[in-house]
């Protein structure tokens, strides 16, 4: 299991916290499986919590 310190994740940090791929992470969202990332106000990409991560555990049925 990932070590959680960041205040926020990349997607690909995040897909490796769930162990999925960034591609089925994305894939999640755009069918509202996931709810939206926060985008970062600087560069606009996505960023994640950590408990962000844990709703997606609990959502994926993994605890």
């Amino acid at each position: 299991m990932m070590e959680m310190t960041n205040e926020y994740f990349s997607a690909n940090e995040a897909a490796q916290a769930l162990g999925i791929s960034k591609q089925t992470l994305l894939r999640y969202e755009k069918k509202k499986i996931f709810p939206k990332a926060k985008r970062s106000p600087i560069n606009k990409r996505r960023e994640y919590t950590a408990s962000d991560i844990e709703l997606f555990r609990k959502i994926m049925g993994r605890r």
